[in-house]
């Protein structure tokens, strides 16, 4: 049997690509795809490990740093607000109006509300909305940005009588004794409820409008002043005020 001379191998093309080299991931180490990125991800970790926050990752590293669950918040409930008694809102009136347009009429909402502490602190306001509850949410935020204080004896009447006028409207504020109530329309009513005032007497003697009968208790409580105040103005001493008032009212 004859032999069959072997075919020699053929050299290997000079012409043909090599393989393409692997890019090294983040970490400096060379990876394929997807693993490549997994190698990414663990070096950011490393370097938010190096940080003091509670997360290995920038996220945590954020949390730790803003405090966001914990400083912040607690911040803003421990600080001076969270001491501040909380205000109480009382609606006096709702109006609605109508505007006359071409095809209908058109209708709106006033409301007038009054805000107070409790403790000698009280405001109002009035807001037009066409719906009811927009109507009293401004009306409140107005009611919380025009809060006055106002001193009070022994934390349940006023200091002294007084006289509120605006405009058409005028009342007549007067202290009472322990045990009086609250003696007063709707409108002043409410104002003396979130006051915090328990004994006094008010009569209006003007207009009935609500509008007007709020402005005129304001402006008499604006003018109320406590025997404190009086005597630091005049240079003089609490006692020397009261003990002139009562030999003046014994002669």
């Amino acid at each position: 049997m004859a032999n069959t001379p072997e075919t020699p191998e053929k050299p290997a093309d000079a012409t043909a690509t090599p393989p393409a080299p692997q890019k090294p991931d983040r970490a400096g180490r060379p990876g394929g795809g997807r693993g490549g990125r997994g190698g990414g991800g663990g070096g950011r970790g490393a370097r938010g490990a190096k940080s003091d926050g509670p997360g290995g990752g920038p996220g945590g590293d954020r949390r730790g740093g803003r405090g966001r669950d914990g400083d912040r918040r607690g911040g803003r409930d421990g600080g001076g607000r969270g001491d501040e008694p909380e205000l109480t809102e009382k609606l006096v009136s709702i109006n609605r109006v109508a505007k006359v347009v071409k095809g209908g009429r058109r209708f709106g909402f006033a409301a007038l509300v009054v805000v107070g502490d409790g403790r000698g602190r009280v405001g109002h306001g009035a807001g037009k909305a066409r719906e009811v509850p927009e109507a009293i949410r401004k009306a409140t935020e107005q009611a919380k940005r025009s809060l006055i204080k106002v001193p009070l004896r022994e934390g349940r009447t006023l200091h002294h009588d007084m006289l509120g006028h605006y405009g058409a409207g005028r009342i007549v504020l007067r202290a009472a004794a322990p045990g009086t109530g609250i003696i007063a329309g709707g409108p002043a009513r409410a104002v003396f409820e979130a006051l915090g005032v328990h004994d006094v007497v008010a009569k209006s003697v003007g207009t009935s409008n609500p509008h007007n009968m709020i402005k005129a208790t304001f402006a008499a409580l604006k003018a109320v002043t406590s025997p404190r105040a009086v005597a630091q103005r005049r240079g003089k001493k609490v006692s020397d005020l009261v003990g002139a008032k009562r030999e003046a009212e014994a002669s």
